[in-house]
């Protein structure tokens, strides 16, 4: 037997630039803080915590919640790149729906250094290995230009040979981020942005220009989460349902077909949302607003056909005909996204989650999606795990 969960609160800090924000610990703590608040829950109701950071020793999960409180619960920490975030909100879920706790939190942080991601230790194989093999057998490799970029970048190029895709295409995605941003005081980057003011910033690689990657950025960002029964018994009446969650590793694909798109985890994504759709009962036609993993411009154009938003050669149209925005079919990325709301590699998934909760109650202010009922959220790390959520109020 299983639980039907809810989200009963969230709570995160405005994200800011490396050197600009407070020490992880204490962005850890104000999150969890501010989503206890929002569920009018204390810290004793919580049975388990589930914490989630890439770039942090062993026990800063610990660090940071013993800041709110020192219940003696179990405190897990997580790693999984980029979808770290959701890794410890699908655990912290999964508890609940198991029957084995009633109500458990989800963390995540990040305090990030200015510049590119590199790794951290050098004197063992690097998890990335056989990715970044694959990768230069693909295409060239660029010793200036950021490793992750020419992952996504190369998956870029591959799809404009693939479809005839115009470069102002990719551009439009990180003007679309700035303008949703502008509204988003949690955000990194509020200034708006032209397409060709975007196009002008300085190449990276293949389709990408400096303003179509996403920042390093800190932040934190927490959800409390408990099952149905317990949100009752404790008047928790604005609790937003999970009705689906699935996350998925890499296939035999990603290195056997040979293809930049694969190996950015193209098929994760696809896998996922399909077994999201399929437990939820309902598909893409039913969401109206989608926070995605927008880490540069070319992975929300692939994400799009990925999670079955437009079908498959079809962004482009999908993206000029203003799909993608109010007013279209997808509101994606309200917040701003990774591009324009910032990329704290831990917390990024439970911001995700945070802006969908707030969009499902109505209490997303200048940014609201009119009329939101159903949304989805896509978080994607390489290496590589992908988790996909659909919520609904």
């Amino acid at each position: 037997m299983s639980t039907n969960v809810v989200v009963a609160g969230v709570g995160m800090v405005p994200f800011s630039k490396p050197g600009k924000s407070e020490n992880y610990n204490v962005m850890g703590a104000k999150a969890a803080k501010a989503a206890l608040e929002d569920s009018a829950l204390p810290y004793d109701a919580v049975e388990q915590a589930y914490v989630g950071y890439v770039y942090g020793d062993s026990t800063a999960g610990q660090a940071a919640l013993y800041g709110v409180g020192m219940s003696g619960i179990p405190i897990i920490n997580v790693n999984n790149n980029c979808s770290t975030g959701s890794s410890a909100l699908f655990l912290a879920r999964q508890a609940v729906e198991s029957g084995m706790v009633d109500c458990a939190l989800a963390l995540g942080f990040e305090q990030m250094v200015p510049g590119a991601l590199g790794a951290t230790f050098t004197d063992r194989p690097n998890p990335m290995e056989t990715f970044f093999k694959e990768m230069v057998s693909l295409q060239d490799f660029n010793p200036e230009a950021p490793g992750a970029a020419q992952f996504f970048g190369g998956a870029g190029v591959e799809y404009m040979e693939k479809y005839g895709t115009r470069r102002e295409t990719f551009a439009k995605i990180a003007e679309k981020a700035r303008r949703h941003a502008a509204k988003n005081p949690f955000a990194v980057f509020r200034e708006e942005l032209t397409t060709e003011e975007i196009l002008g910033s300085p190449q990276i690689y293949g389709p990408l220009t400096r303003f179509q990657c996403c920042p390093p950025t800190c932040g934190a960002a927490a959800a409390v989460v408990c099952s149905e029964d317990f949100a009752k018994k404790h008047g928790i009446t604005h609790g937003v349902k999970i009705l689906a969650q699935e996350m998925t590793t890499d296939y035999v694909s990603t290195f056997e077909d040979h293809s930049m798109i694969k190996l950015i985890g193209y098929d994760m994504a696809r896998a996922a949302a399909d077994k999201v759709y399929e437990k939820a009962g309902i598909g893409p036609d039913d969401v109206q607003l989608v926070e995605l993993h927008d880490c540069f411009t070319a992975n929300e154009l692939l994400t799009y056909e990925a999670i079955g938003l437009t079908p498959e050669g079809t962004a482009e149209k999908y993206i000029w005909d203003g799909d993608n925005t109010h007013g279209g079919k997808h509101v994606t990325n309200p917040s701003g996204g990774l591009l324009s709301k910032g990329h704290p590699l831990g917390a990024t998934g439970l911001a995700q989650c945070a802006e969908l909760v707030w969009q499902l109650r109505g209490e997303a202010e200048d940014r609201q999606v009119e009329g939101a009922t159903t949304a989805l959220q896509h978080n994607l790390g390489l290496g590589g795990a992908c988790v996909v959520t659909m919520y609904q109020r």
